[in-house]
Parts: structure tokens; sequence; C-alpha cells
């Protein structure tokens, strides 16, 4: 009973989003980071990404039916017999993570990481998943948030770093979800779910996933080009990105082959972990 709960709180997207966070306020602050802060701004994040989890798991619970990939979902399969439950843990994170951070953090830490929740489940979730194919695109907007709390921390002011890497989470969101989508089209499709590769086929997809991924290493690289971070970030973002190129490139010629869509969905994620990686050893090696 208390997996089922567990796995209805999406802690692996949600530890992604605590680390988007933590990005944003390495690429920012300009002083010795302060461990304490990291692990309370990382742990509040998670705490309220998991929170928006839980009720997109209750909100979705129609659609999780219908697809072969979710109906093992706690609340799709009946295996949490109350769904309310589900909804009160999910408002009482999400409350609390608030709560936290405006109490122990900064009001402008608390405001981002209310509306990253707000846009995950609102206008994600409710408005744009079952409406139209822009629904990753402007949902991406979750992560941007959690990027810029994480700025406000490190300076609560309106200042470069933290708009770049939220730029960057933007434009990582549809490389990632439009590369699972594709693997996945027909069931999405059979859901009627508007995502882009059911809506304007896999060939269609597959090309928007290179031009997107275009743009995305290109906002990864201002940091490099503005002088904002070092050696170490480079190394990083440019591996990652031309993994992540060669990635979606294979997958833009052989669109039909549904491998090549996860290779590049995994690839993705390996590309947020490594520039992730890259700032934290440009900042604590002391390059900047």
């Amino acid at each position: 009973m208390l997996s089922a709960y567990v796995e209805s709180l999406k802690l692996r997207v949600g530890t992604f989003i605590g680390m988007a966070a933590v990005l944003g306020y390495l690429a920012t602050v300009r002083r010795a980071p302060v461990p304490g802060d990291l692990l309370l701004l990382f742990l509040t994040v998670v705490a309220a990404a998991a929170g928006a989890g839980a009720l997109n798991h209750y909100l979705d619970r129609d659609l999780d039916r219908l697809m072969r990939r979710t109906a093992r979902r706690p609340l799709a399969s009946g295996r949490i017999a109350h769904p309310w439950h589900v909804v009160a843990l999910g408002i009482g994170l999400i409350a609390m993570a608030v709560a936290v951070a405006l109490w122990a953090l900064h009001p402008l830490v608390a405001l981002h990481v209310f509306l990253g929740a707000f846009t995950y489940v609102v206008v994600y979730t409710v408005w744009l998943k079952r409406r139209s194919w822009l629904n990753v695109v402007v949902g991406g907007l979750a992560g941007s948030f959690a990027v810029l709390g994480g700025g406000s921390l490190a300076r609560p002011e309106l200042c470069l770093p933290p708009v770049i890497f939220a730029a960057v989470l933007f434009f990582w969101s549809p490389t990632h979800f439009w590369s699972l989508a594709i693997a996945y089209k027909d069931e999405y499709a059979g859901a009627r779910i508007p995502m882009l590769p059911a809506v304007k086929g896999a060939a269609h997809a597959a090309r928007s996933v290179v031009v997107n991924t275009l743009g995305l290493v290109a906002t990864a690289a201002l940091p490099v080009l503005l002088g904002l971070l070092g050696p170490a970030y480079a190394v990083a973002v440019g591996l990652a990105s031309v993994y992540l190129l060669a990635r979606t490139l294979q997958l833009a010629a052989r669109p039909s082959e549904r491998r090549l869509a996860l290779h590049a969905f995994h690839a993705s994620n390996a590309w947020l972990l490594l520039v992730f990686l890259g700032v934290v050893a440009d900042v604590l090696g002391g390059w900047r």
C-alpha cells in the first residue's frame, strides 16, 4: 500500500525538477554555496513536484487506464482504493513546500515553487494535455520556474543566469517528451491525447525534435559565450550536446523505429544530467 502512494508522487521526475532548482542556484550565486540552503531548496522543490505528480495521477487516472504504459499506475489500476487520499497528499505536499520556502528560504522562492506546481497541475494537466499538442511545450515551464526559484534564492533580483537556464529547461522538455511520445504514438492516439506524433505523425515530430534540440543546444551554449561559466561546463555541455544531436538525427532519419525514439528520450535525460554536473564542477572547482 505504501509503495503505491510513493509511486503516485513521481519522485524520479521530482528529482530532476529539484536538480533544476539547484542548477539555477549554483549558476547564479556569487559567493560560496551554502550547503544547508541547497539541501532545503532541493527538498522543497522535490516535495512540491511530488505533490503535483500526485495530483496529475488523480486527474489523469481515466486516461492512464487507456494506455498500456500507464495502466498499472496506482490509481488507474485500483491499487489505491480511495483516490481522495492522493488528492490530500498532493495538496498537502505543495502547501508544505510553499510554506517552508516562504518561511525558511525567500518569498520569491515560494512564489516560483507555487507557479511550478500550478503550471504542471492546472496549465498542463487540466487545460492543455487533452486539448493541444502544445501541452508539453507550455508544461515545460514547470521546470523553468524551478530554475528561477533557485536563482532567486541566490540573488533575489532579475539577473541573466537563471533566465538562461530557465530557457534551457523550456527547450529541453519538448525534446524529452516528444521523443517518448514517438515511441508510444499509437497509445497516445488510442487514448485521444493530442501529443505531437499522434497529431502530426512520427516523421513531423522527429523533425521537430531536431529543430527544438538545436535551440536547446544554442541556449545551453550562452553561459559559455557570455563568460558566465567556464571550461568544466563547456566540456560537459559540448559532449552532452553532440551525443543528443546524434541520437535525434538518427531518429529523424528513421522515425518509425521505436528504439531510436527511446534512445533519444534517454539521451535527453543524460544531457540534462551532464549539464547539471558541468555547472556543479564549474562552480565548485572555482573556474567562475
